[in-house]
């Protein structure tokens, strides 16, 4: 399952409230739905935090993100169910856009979890679906230079091994879950979401509940994925 999570500063504006407090009750959410996601034994989650885009915005939000990020991120590392869960965590994006700071605890998450296979969480942030393949496409054309690789037998195992989603034992997803009412996927799992089952929602992130989880995962349920068959 696959969520972007859309609506933070929408739900400040509706609640009168700074855009900063969006963005902490939306934390609170992900972290309820990574428990929901616990209790229902999800095997792989990945999560769209920030996109390159998002890069752009104003420095003073910008810092207030990376600072909750980078707290959140230090409460996931201390978490002990990472452990009993066996949960590889991973960071797939333009990590080097981060600050320092973001990339100590990514890589701490990282090697900490790397042998873990029972469950994965992997945090899309700094990401970009366009910029994943123009990685992609850079990492095969380098082995074709190289000589390790020929030009006829790329195929599409080729490509999903040079994705940031590499590692996982099922690159695409099943479901892709989008709040906030936006009908698009703005990039995100481009290659892995050719034939995931889309689902969007009204509700703005920070409302979600578990019984909105439970829906999506009914309307995934009740759905015939034949897959060009």
């Amino acid at each position: 399952m696959a969520v972007i999570l859309d609506g933070n500063r929408r739900w400040a504006k509706k609640a009168l409230a700074a855009s900063e407090v969006g963005h902490h009750i939306g934390a609170d959410a992900v972290e309820n739905l990574l428990d929901w996601c616990e209790e229902l034994d999800i095997k792989i989650i990945t999560l769209y935090v920030l996109s390159t885009e998002n890069l752009a915005r104003a420095d003073k939000e910008l810092d207030y993100l990376f600072d909750l990020i980078h707290q959140r991120l230090e409460k996931l590392y201390n978490d002990p169910r990472i452990h009993k869960n066996k949960m590889r965590v991973k960071a797939i994006g333009r990590t080097e856009l981060l600050p320092d700071f973001i990339n100590d605890v990514l890589n701490r998450l990282d090697e900490t979890t790397k042998n873990y296979d029972r469950h994965y969480l992997n945090i899309a942030i700094a990401y970009g679906g366009q910029m994943e393949l123009v990685d992609a496409v850079k990492k095969i054309a380098a082995k074709v230079r190289d000589g390790t690789l020929e030009i006829n037998d790329i195929n599409k195992e080729t490509v999903e091994s040079n994705l940031y989603t590499a590692h996982l034992p099922q690159s695409s997803p099943d479901l892709i879950l989008r709040t906030s009412g936006e009908q698009r996927m703005s990039g995100f799992l481009l290659w892995q979401g050719a034939y995931s089952e889309l689902i969007f929602m009204d509700i703005l992130w920070p409302e979600f509940r578990k019984i909105d989880l439970l829906r999506a995962i009914r309307t995934f349920q009740k759905r015939n994925r034949r897959i060009g068959k």
